[in-house]
Formats: structure tokens, sequence, C-alpha cells
């Protein structure tokens, strides 16, 4: 390796702070991060390699940044929580690899009385002023679009797409690739696959666009909307609507999948079809 090639890769490893940023004694920074303008780092935080804050970004609390994620100006990660319960407890924040936090967001660290944590996944795009309030958990390639908001203790799973402007009720689940539409008020349970649209949110349709991205397969998808629609009918009581659907699908991986969901204990109950 010549001498021009080693100093490059020196460069690469070595850690940026601008000068007019505030990083205090007891941060970790990894190879190859960036602290750019007047950004603040607290001393509990921990920041893996090659990690950008581009500028005027705030990273407070016991929080631990990803490898290769970019936050932009302005937003905050790891503040206290809006609860009036929480009494400074050293609750955490996580941000998962390569996720990129965009202008202006807002990702609260959890609470002693929920899970203690707030976690964000890998490879997510929040947009901008996208609020993550405490002990919310975000899976991985979760996207959401600009304006949503989320109340405290939210599971968002794999994949889902948040559209913009959309409220989150607190509690609240919402499954595997499920597509929440843009300005909808969501206070129930979205089924894993799930469309949901409206102000309260309906269940619309499964998400066949988003499932068709996954690479789910044309028979699996067409088993899966004859599942929906024996489940989501308008004919019979849901429950047994439900065991109907389990004894007839219930082998089928996807709709196990659905299954579980809605068999697992919810704050919030579950959003059907009108």
């Amino acid at each position: 390796m010549d001498l021009m090639t080693e100093r490059g890769l020196d460069l690469l490893d070595r850690t940026s702070i601008h000068p007019t940023a505030i990083v205090a004694h007891g941060a970790e920074l990894g190879p190859g991060v960036e602290v750019g303008p007047f950004c603040t780092v607290g001393p509990n935080v921990v920041i893996e390699a090659g990690a950008k804050l581009i500028s005027h970004v705030v990273v407070e609390g016991h929080t631990r940044i990803g490898e290769n994620a970019q936050l932009f100006p302005f937003c905050t990660v790891g503040m206290a929580p809006q609860d009036l319960k929480y009494k400074g407890e050293p609750t955490r924040c996580e941000i998962g690899a390569r996720t990129l936090v965009r202008e202006h967001c807002t990702i609260h660290r959890g609470t002693a009385t929920g899970l203690g944590v707030t976690r964000v996944g890998n490879d997510c795009m929040l947009m901008a002023v996208v609020h993550v309030a405490h002990d919310c958990q975000l899976g991985s390639n979760v996207i959401v679009a600009n304006n949503a908001v989320m109340g405290g203790h939210v599971t968002i799973d794999d994949y889902a797409v948040i559209g913009g402007a959309a409220a989150i009720h607190q509690f609240v689940r919402i499954g595997r690739a499920a597509m929440i539409g843009g300005v909808s008020g969501v206070e129930a349970d979205v089924i894993p696959f799930g469309s949901v649209i409206g102000n309260r949110a309906r269940l619309a349709a499964l998400n066949v666009i988003g499932l068709k991205r996954r690479g789910f397969t044309k028979s699996q998808i067409q088993r899966l909307h004859i599942a929906f629609r024996s489940l989501f009918g308008k004919e019979g009581v849901f429950a047994q609507r439900l065991e109907a659907t389990r004894a007839r699908f219930g082998n089928d991986p996807l709709v196990a999948e659905v299954l579980a969901f809605i068999d697992a204990p919810s704050h919030r109950g579950l959003i059907r079809a009108d």
C-alpha cells in the first residue's frame, strides 16, 4: 500500500469535530465520526463508526447512534421524555445503523415506568419534523414521512410506512409492512400487511404495493388476500371469522403472522375494515 493510500484511509478513520461543536467529556466517538458545526453531544452518548451529525444537532442522555447513521440539522435525540412521571432516571435511546434522521425530528429517551428505552432500528428514514415519543420501538427499514407523530409506547414493525402528518395513539402496534395513509389518525392496532387511512383510520385493504416491493410472490399475495376477505368480511361475528380463517389458512406463514399479531396482547384493540 503506497503512502497516499495510507493517508487516505487514515483520514477516513479519523474523528472530525467542528470547532464550534461541544462534545462533553465521557462521550464515546468511533472512527470516522463527523460532528458538524454547533452540535452538542452529551457525556453519556456513544456514536459508532462513520456516523454524521451534520450541524445544529443535539444528542443527550444515555444514547447510542449506530454506524453510518446521519442526523440532520436541528434534530434532537435522547432528550428527556414528555412524561410528568419522569424523574430523571438514566433511561436510554438507540438509533440503528444507517438510519437517517432528518431536520427537526425529535426522538425522546424511554421512561422508567415503560420499557426504559426508545429504539429506532437499522436503515430507517425519519423525514422532517417527525416525533418519536418515549418508549417507542421502531423496527428496521421503517419509513416515517414528514410531520408524522406518535405517542409513547408505539410499536412499528419492519418495513412499515407511515404517511405524512399521520398521528399514532400511544400503545398502538403497527404490523410488519403495513401502510398508514397520510393525515390518518390511528387509535388502534394495524395488522401486518394492512393499509389504513382516514380520521379515525379504517382498514381499507392490504398493502399490496408494499408486498410486491418486499418480493412476495403473486400466489402468496393472492392467498393472503383471500384470508383478508375471510377475516374482515361483514358476515358473522369477528371471533367466528377469526377461527374459520385460522382453520383454513393457519398453515400459511403470512396468514399465521397476521393471526399471531391479532392474538397478541393489545392495549388499544384492532382496527378493522368498514
